[in-house]
């Protein structure tokens, strides 16, 4: 099972770059006209944990810096520092405007803040820090978003096609089902079938359904029950995505590895998947994987699979990590 505190980061890291226009559009309504998407964002998550190497970290679940431009040409471009915490902390709107003037310091930019509260204390709300001395006076103030104030939105959240509309749902009903598992998996299909009713790109499938599956894990016997669902919607459906199919031929792959020799299996499951997302192109690639002898390095390669989004994507991945 995924530690409590750290259940919910890679994933919304990810969702975070993949949608960040979904995202802002979401959660600051305000600035989304105000943006100019044809210019793709910039993620500068190496710059920001320069700016804020020597600070004190709290527990968190992401961080991002991401530089966009505006659309009407007061300035060229300015930044959107977003925090998504994990659990209340005392001194956390302090770190805000640390990371806030860190941050303007450096670019001499107009920095907007934004903090995306995932934790389960709902009286806990800082959005401002400040202090007073004699003739000196600090007020900063920042965006704050209550994850558990959706609770009370539901209906918004159901009629919502925004992705993150799901990715609320995915997180409120991880953490309210922490403890009951198997209505955690009455909820991950309905959010599986959510995403079909939808009618996302298989893409948009692939993505959400990674966030879904991450943040609301399940124990083995449940996930196999969940996975035969997802099979028997998939068909119902006739829509074939790869979600569920490479997920069991994952799951296959490493079966096999334990009956005939561990890179053999995982092998097969790498083949399984290129198949069925990329094709006969998927295949014609197969062979420069064949040789590899770390069971590790394939299993990250596997795993790859399930996020990207083109086979060049793909190939990057392992292609950055030494090999082919």
């Amino acid at each position: 099972m995924n530690n409590p505190q750290t259940e919910f980061d890679s994933p919304w890291k990810d969702i975070l770059e993949n949608y960040f226009s979904e995202f802002i559009h979401f959660f600051l309504p305000v600035a989304h006209p105000e943006i100019d998407w044809d210019r793709p964002p910039e993620f500068l998550d190496k710059e920001l944990q320069q700016v804020v190497r020597d600070a004190e970290l709290g527990r968190r679940l992401a961080d991002k810096l991401v530089k966009i431009w505006r659309r009407d040409g007061a300035e060229t471009w300015v930044l959107i520092h977003v925090e998504v915490q994990s659990q209340d902390e005392a001194d956390f709107a302090e770190r805000m405007f640390v990371y806030h003037y860190r941050i303007f310091d450096k670019y001499r930019r107009r920095v907007v803040s934004l903090a995306i509260l995932g934790d389960e204390r709902s009286n806990w709300r800082p959005n401002e820090f400040g202090y007073q001395l004699w003739e000196t006076k600090i007020d900063f103030n920042f965006k704050v978003v209550k994850l558990l104030d959706y609770v009370d939105r539901w209906s918004e959240l159901e009629t919502s096609s925004n992705p993150f509309a799901i990715v609320v749902v995915a997180h409120l009903k991880a953490q309210e089902t922490r403890s009951d598992r198997l209505e955690r998996k009455r909820w991950k299909l309905a959010l599986v079938r959510r995403l079909y009713e939808q009618n996302y790109s298989r893409s948009e499938v692939i993505n959400l359904f990674h966030f879904i599956d991450w943040v609301m894990s399940l124990p083995e016997e449940l996930e196999q029950e969940f996975w035969q669902s997802v099979q028997q919607l998939e068909e119902e459906r006739n829509m074939p995505y790869i979600t569920s199919v490479q997920r069991i031929g994952r799951q296959e792959g490493r079966q096999e590895g334990r009956q005939e020799g561990r890179q053999d299996g995982l092998l097969k499951g790498i083949e399984l998947g290129l198949k069925l997302k990329f094709g006969a192109e998927g295949l014609a690639v197969l062979s420069e994987v064949a040789e590899i002898k770390d069971a590790g390095l394939l299993e990250m390669i596997l795993s790859g699979l399930e996020t990207a989004n083109t086979l060049a994507e793909w190939r990057n991945l392992y292609q950055s990590a030494g090999i082919g």
